[in-house]
């Protein structure tokens, strides 16, 4: 899954590639997505880029190259050319399928896509394209839909939370004060908080004296999930 404005970017500059051959400049796509600045723009190709969708060639200007659509594996580049996406890799190792198993441990198992990266510090995209999938025993999470993500970022250390951990994350729309969530800011940028309810506004705190805490109107920020559960690889 793209975030909305992620993915009307990359249908705007996939359609123009096919249309004229070039990829738009930066002020057609800020003015196609009716965004105020470049650098919300910037930080849409940088999501863009790190989850596999495009790729911008060194020293050419303007030069961007879709690589895939969310709906499909990949697209043909303008040109003849096919490229294969570049995925971000985790250090988790992929999860080869296995035969069935006749374990009855195993097969209760609950399969948890992990979808890539999520920011513990300063905020960045959610990377939100299924590269692992984890059978986990169904105690590890309780119940709901899950997904995990691996960490980026020190600011949740002392919850224990650190570089290169896994989080399951439950999905749900709602928390309460002192939950630790995946949080969705202005629709763009996600990182996992905790989070505190201030009167009308929400707060996303660090557990880490170096971050300061960010506070939000609660228009500004949509919780996607909960943390419930850990795993950490040594």
């Amino acid at each position: 899954m793209l975030t909305k404005k992620q993915s009307e970017l990359l249908r705007f500059i996939h359609e123009r590639l096919q249309d004229a051959g070039v990829p738009p400049s930066f002020d057609e796509m800020k003015e196609a997505l009716d965004l105020r600045s470049k650098s919300g723009i910037h930080r849409l190709i940088m999501a863009l880029e790190e989850r596999g969708f495009i790729r911008r060639l060194p020293n050419r200007a303007r030069a961007i190259e879709v690589l895939r659509l969310p709906e499909s594996a990949t697209v043909s580049a303008p040109r003849a050319q096919r490229f294969s996406p570049s995925v971000i890799p985790g250090n988790l190792g992929r999860i080869r399928p296995q035969a069935p198993s006749r374990d009855p441990d195993e097969q209760r198992a609950v399969m948890v896509p992990l979808m890539g990266r999520i920011a513990a510090g300063t905020p960045i995209s959610a990377i939100q394209t299924r590269l692992e999938t984890f059978a986990m025993p169904p105690e590890f999470l309780g119940g709901g839909e899950h997904f995990a993500l691996e960490v980026r970022g020190d600011s949740m250390i002392e919850a224990g939370i650190f570089e290169n951990d896994t989080v399951f994350i439950r999905k749900q729309e709602t928390a309460e004060t002192g939950d630790i969530v995946v949080a969705l800011i202005d629709d763009e940028e996600a990182t996992l908080k905790r989070l505190r309810k201030r009167g009308a506004s929400i707060a996303l705190e660090a557990a880490n004296p170096a971050y300061e805490t960010r506070i939000f109107g609660p228009d500004r920020v949509r919780v996607q999930g909960k943390m419930v559960s850990l795993l950490r690889r040594y």
